[in-house]
């Protein structure tokens, strides 16, 4: 299959990218983003735009593919509404929209959170933008899958960009194989959760929104 994934730089699109470029089903990837991956792989082209609001000029290179991997996103750390909501809501489903015209029949596939609150009308500001962003994504022509991860492991090499999460995974890292002995339906790993995605893309899954305990599932079936 061919795979466009967004967020590629990110922890999450950094393990998605890897499980791309290993997996035998996975022939092609194209990583759209502000700025380079920094690799370079047979498999992997790239697609570097300041500004994502505007793919127009990428519009037809961006058509054709058989899933879309959206990992792209910011923490809602300090940010006001408005401003998350545009890169959460607004970036996301500019995206959507674009590839539901293009290629109706792709599977696309949102990191989205554990906590989304579907209803939007919930207390958490971030939990209400995610949950908006996931039902306009099902109101698409595109067969979506929305992943809801809890507490994502990086591993083989994933390192996140933001140096609070960083530093706390440098000091976390060692005690990640108790927590997820402690509490495996809210753990997962950038590796698993890269195996999910192109499992889910390759054969679809019975559910629409996957939890934890069903991106480790559908994860485990790629080993």
């Amino acid at each position: 299959m061919k795979v466009l994934l967004f967020g590629a730089t990110g922890m999450v699109g950094q393990g998605v990218l890897l499980e791309c470029l290993r997996d035998e089903r996975v022939e092609q990837v194209l990583a759209v983003g502000r700025a380079s991956v920094g690799r370079q792989h047979a498999k992997l082209r790239e697609v570097v735009r300041p500004d994502l609001f505007d793919l127009s000029p990428v519009r037809d290179e961006l058509a054709g593919y058989d899933a879309c991997f959206f990992c792209l996103g910011v923490s809602s750390a300090g940010m006001k509404e408005a401003d998350y909501r545009r890169i959460t809501y607004d970036l996301t489903l500019a995206v959507a929209r674009m590839l539901a015209e293009t290629t109706p029949d792709m599977t696309f596939v949102y990191v989205s959170g554990q906590g989304t609150d579907s209803s939007e009308h919930g207390r958490l500001m971030w939990a209400r933008v995610k949950g908006a962003t996931e039902n306009a994504l099902r109101a698409l022509p595109l067969r979506t899958y929305l992943f809801r991860p809890g507490i994502i492991q990086p591993v083989l090499g994933v390192r996140s960009k933001t140096r609070l999460y960083a530093a706390i995974y440098r000091v976390v890292g060692p005690l990640f194989p108790l927590l997820r002995r402690m509490f495996p339906r809210a753990m997962t790993t950038t590796e698993v959760l890269g195996r999910a995605m192109i499992e889910v893309a390759a054969h679809g899954a019975p559910n629409q929104v996957m939890e934890t305990p069903d991106i480790n599932d559908i994860g485990a079936k790629r080993q």
